[in-house]
């Protein structure tokens, strides 16, 4: 059975890192280069995002959602380069066009911050089940009607894709060609993405439905499965992490 999340379950220190950890973490990673202007903040907190993404042994699943953030930071960095308001020094010049070196790093300021929150949401994402992730929101007070949304868009590109599969097995049984020339696979488009949309709304009412006959919308105190446990490991990292904002926060007003 297909997973329907991108959790990688490694079993690394950092899969037993508690979610309000990571999400405390995904606060860091943006508010500090923000706080500290400049390539030294955003190039340290990308930095210690892939290192906690190679101990946590799930970077090759970021790698192609780096590759494809790339194509749109390659055309942030030739428009600015081209035509940032602060141009001033000329890199070099192709033709009549002229490329700035003001844009250039403008650009690569904007792409560190980029990659750094990708990486920091991938980190999320790739080392916490989404069922631990809603539990401890829902624990912390956020309601479970909005806990159910958060876990459905969690679930949904894994559950379509393993869905897509399983449908063009399906169709590939029947005799439909689905792979080959350009205008085939366009052949194969619509009886394909029909049958995905319209399980992907009969599962949306199925689970709706199994959650009432559970009398989810009951206003009663709701209990959990799971009993909660707060290690001394991630209260030191909650304390770590605040005072690591703090203390931009104050280099900021001090410099």
């Amino acid at each position: 059975m297909k997973a329907l999340s991108l959790y990688q379950d490694n079993g690394t220190l950092i899969h037993r890192v508690d979610p309000i950890s990571k999400l405390l973490y995904i606060a860091a990673a943006i508010f500090i280069p923000v706080v500290l202007t400049g390539f030294t903040a955003g190039l340290a907190m990308l930095g210690l995002s892939l290192m906690l993404l190679v101990l946590a042994r799930v970077l090759r699943k970021v790698v192609p959602l780096i590759g494809f953030s790339m194509l749109v930071l390659i055309s942030v960095v030739i428009i600015q380069g081209l035509f940032y308001a602060g141009n001033r020094q000329v890199m070099f010049a192709l033709g009549g066009v002229h490329f700035y070196r003001e844009g250039l790093l403008f650009s690569a300021a904007i792409c560190v911050r980029v990659l750094n929150i990708l990486c920091a949401f991938a980190l999320l994402v790739l080392t916490t089940r989404p069922s631990d992730l809603i539990e401890s929101l829902v624990r912390q007070g956020l309601s479970p009607h909005f806990g159910y949304v958060l876990s459905s868009v969690l679930q949904i590109i894994p559950q379509m894709t393993g869905t897509m599969e399983t449908i063009t097995d399906a169709q590939r049984s029947r005799g439909m060609e689905t792979e080959g020339s350009l205008m085939v696979r366009l052949r194969a488009f619509l009886p394909l993405i029909g049958p995905v949309v319209m399980n992907s709304l009969v599962s949306t009412r199925e689970r709706s439905l199994a959650l009432e006959v559970r009398a989810f919308s009951s206003r009663a105190q709701k209990t959990f499965l799971n009993e909660e446990r707060v290690s001394t490991s991630n209260r030191v990292i909650k304390i770590v992490l605040l005072a690591a904002m703090a203390a931009a926060v104050a280099w900021r007003v001090v410099s």
